[in-house]
């Protein structure tokens, strides 16, 4: 285990995983853009969104990445989107600290499958990017869940 991870204490890494396992979402976004080979840049990330910006600083200071935003709404942003800091620290963090509810554990390990083949470059041939299309369509599933392009819609232009 790194030793970043085992200098966390307990009641911290699991309080964070409680408030992520109300509060956060792990997504996988599809952007149609010509100057990629495939016309498709594909970001995974993982973010929490509130308007005290203090629990997001702890969060942020915790796992040592991503950013914080303030929306003009007033909400702050709290988001890691580089492929590295889901592999080295916040997939790390959530395997070791863990959700309690059915459908965030659901959605992480969907989420993991998904960095890794990304961390694997996977998603640049077209299999694998097919591949990950089909983890994101089982991804945060139900009501609310919107998608501008459809699995067909990047399938078909490849």
């Amino acid at each position: 285990m790194n030793d970043w991870l085992q200098k966390i204490k307990p009641e911290i890494g699991h309080y964070i995983a409680g408030f992520v396992d109300g509060e956060g979402s792990f997504n996988v976004s599809v952007i149609n853009r010509n100057d990629y080979m495939d016309g498709w840049k594909i970001t995974a990330s993982f973010n929490v969104s509130q308007r005290d910006r203090v629990i997001l600083a702890l969060i942020k200071h915790t796992l040592g990445c991503g950013r914080l935003r303030t929306r003009k709404d007033g909400v702050v942003y709290y988001e890691v989107t580089s492929v590295n800091s889901l592999v080295d620290k916040v997939i790390p963090f959530f395997k070791r600290f863990g959700f309690l509810s059915s459908n965030k554990k659901k959605n992480f390990s969907i989420f993991k499958e998904i960095v890794y083949l990304m961390n694997k470059k996977e998603h640049l041939n077209p299999n694998g990017l097919k591949e990950v299309l089909l983890l994101r369509e089982k991804l945060n599933e139900g009501r609310g869940r919107t998608r501008k392009y459809t699995i067909d819609d990047v399938i078909s232009n490849i």
